[in-house]
């Protein structure tokens, strides 16, 4: 027979068991919340969403490009290998290398266990990599065609391995710096230029190309802007026929103008009747990093130069 003390006790009991499974619940639906908050979805240059359940901790950069702007993104110590021509900063060339653009070694890669990988659409091999996606690898496609693009790449980077705000005070640093300098020569006097990119063969860029994006910023008129290819052969036929008023290329050495020697034999171009022929430091226009910047205030500095001789 139930004696009072019984029924008490059992209420009670039903009680806290009623009250343990709804605190379980409660921390169970937490959980879910923080876990959906800790994840990071991302949509890269492919128009691909890429979603970590966390910050990726172990990243492997598969072109020079990428590493820079990895290190840029404050996540430097997350990269464990890189690809070949990793130069920049100076920390990235004691890592590992798995490879360049021509092949990778997808065995070293698989191996680094990483939990991202960064790729450039115009260096690496979409067939390669779509193994690595095969398998569960997160690949991140990098592919900057403007001077935001290179922003926007170092913050998603950021995000993608736990450093939003980094990211953003880094990429609110460079947009700053390119729109001091767009408004210092808003208004400069245009100017045509030839930028060769490569002896021989010839070649150049054109208007999508961010080193175009650069002379234009600077004023300058890309007399090659309008060609289909973003890095086109050209004649050397139509360079004369073209007639720029500076010709530009990139070198180690300012002062070795050998690389721009052909030149010489077509006096009546504008650019060599004005001494026009100037050398750019290769390390400052050849990738879309945040060193673009620096690159393109010595670009307009030559631009001005060329101006004053016209």
């Amino acid at each position: 027979m139930e004696t009072p003390e019984y029924r008490q006790t059992a209420l009670g009991n039903a009680t806290r068991a009623m009250l343990m499974a709804a605190l379980m619940m409660a921390l169970m639906l937490l959980a879910g919340r923080v876990s959906a908050q800790s994840e990071v979805c991302v949509n890269d240059a492919l128009d691909q969403q890429l979603c970590l359940a966390s910050p990726a901790e172990r990243v492997v950069s598969l072109s020079p490009g990428a590493t820079e702007l990895l290190f840029s993104a404050g996540a430097g110590d997350r990269v464990v290998a890189v690809s070949a021509w990793s130069d920049y900063p100076p920390e990235a060339e004691a890592l590992p290398q798995v490879g360049d653009s021509n092949r990778l070694d997808l065995e070293a890669i698989v191996a680094l266990q990483p939990d991202l990988v960064v790729a450039w659409i115009d260096g690496n091999s979409r067939a390669q990599l779509e193994k690595l996606s095969a398998i569960g690898i997160n690949v991140f496609w990098l592919a900057p065609r403007r001077f935001d693009d290179i922003a926007q790449a170092v913050e998603q980077l950021a995000r993608l391995t736990g450093q939003p705000e980094l990211g953003q005070q880094q990429a609110a640093e460079f947009r700053r710096g390119l729109s001091e300098l767009q408004s210092e020569f808003v208004d400069a006097r245009p100017i045509r230029v030839f930028f060769q990119i490569w002896d021989q063969p010839l070649m150049t860029v054109n208007r999508e190309e961010l080193i175009s994006k650069a002379i234009t910023l600077c004023g300058g008129v890309n007399v090659f802007a309008d060609l289909p290819r973003l890095v086109p052969r050209v004649s050397a036929e139509a360079v004369v026929m073209a007639n720029p008023d500076a010709i530009l290329t990139s070198g180690q050495d300012s002062s070795d103008l050998s690389g721009l020697a052909r030149w010489q034999q077509f006096p009546e171009l504008t650019a060599v009747k004005n001494d026009n022929l100037f050398i750019e430091p290769p390390s400052l226009l050849a990738r879309p990093t945040f060193r673009m910047l620096d690159g393109t205030r010595h670009l307009c500095r030559t631009l001005e130069r060329a101006r004053a001789s016209l």
